[in-house]
């Protein structure tokens, strides 16, 4: 009913808040997300993963704790960002390659904003920061991947089946289902984002003239609308403005949360620990934020 009214009363701020998440989701997320996701699900219902983790298991074992798994979610999500973490994730429990306790670590840790996000809207465009980009990754990055580490250590791996032969194939029906779920998982997304950019508008007007209470309701609704009004903000410093940013983008706003449950729907996989530790990541990451400002 709040979103009916909002679209009734202001119908132009609407059309621009729901154009302007679309044209996030074709320009952006569509054309960097949409190929991944279409290989990967082929590599994963192919069965050639599989073949790859296993020849590789002896370096994977010691660097991941024994489970080999865990290495190409880790990849997607800290390469490709958000939401392919949890999708490689989800779809790697669903095919019985991850424990619950495995893949409940893996979608948390990995779940990150991918470092192009980061480097170009994040840095250069929003807060004109080009020296900082690697020092922001390490803020970013380490928090969830050590504490992710830490607790896959502490969880029992899968083992992995000694086929002698290999079991991969691939044919027309698993690139063709790969294909739609690509796309499936990608317009799914594009609604997600269109949705919280018109949640994102509706609490700029609720927030009205108090600028902190527009930074904090937005940036929690929607990193990508909180980062451009944090960055605009005329009345605060670098100094409060960039721990800040750091700390929306560690969380992932509502939406990150929405779409992250969408992902998993049926997996099993716990959005209370999920939120739990990005809470944890969050606090570790504005912390450091905070300092590396505060002495440079």
């Amino acid at each position: 009913m709040l979103f009916i009214l909002f679209i009734l009363i202001y119908p132009d701020d609407c059309v621009k808040a729901a154009a302007s998440g679309l044209i996030l989701w074709y320009e952006n997320i569509l054309p960097a997300l949409l190929p991944f996701t279409i290989f990967s699900n082929i590599l994963i219902q192919s069965g050639y993963l599989d073949d790859m983790i296993r020849s590789a298991s002896p370096l994977l074992n010691r660097l991941f704790f024994h489970h080999p798994q865990a290495a190409y979610p880790i990849i997607a999500g800290f390469l490709f960002g958000f939401p392919m973490g949890s999708k490689t994730t989800a779809d790697l429990l669903r095919e019985g390659k991850l424990t619950v306790a495995e893949a409940n670590v893996l979608c948390a840790m990995c779940n990150n904003i991918s470092p192009v996000f980061i480097s170009s809207y994040l840095l250069i465009a929003s807060l004109g920061l080009y020296d900082k980009t690697w020092i922001t990754y390490a803020i970013l990055y380490l928090p969830p991947f050590l504490c992710g580490l830490f607790l896959l250590r502490r969880t029992r791996p899968v083992l992995l089946k000694k086929n002698t032969a290999s079991g991969s194939n691939l044919n027309f029906q698993i690139i063709d289902a790969g294909i739609m779920n690509g796309f499936e998982t990608l317009l799914k997304l594009g609604g997600y984002i269109m949705l919280f950019s018109l949640l994102s508008q509706m609490c700029i007007h609720l927030a009205g003239r108090q600028e902190l209470v527009s930074i904090g309701l937005t940036g929690i609704t929607e990193i990508t609308n909180g980062i451009h009004v944090i960055a605009d903000s005329q009345t605060y410093s670098l100094t409060f403005k960039y721990p800040l940013i750091i700390g929306i983008t560690a969380f992932g706003g509502l939406s990150g949360f929405a779409q992250t449950a969408s992902m998993v729907k049926g997996t099993g996989i716990s959005m209370r620990f999920y939120v739990m530790f990005r809470l944890v990541q969050t606090s570790i990451s504005t912390v450091l934020a905070a300092l590396l400002v505060m002495y440079t």
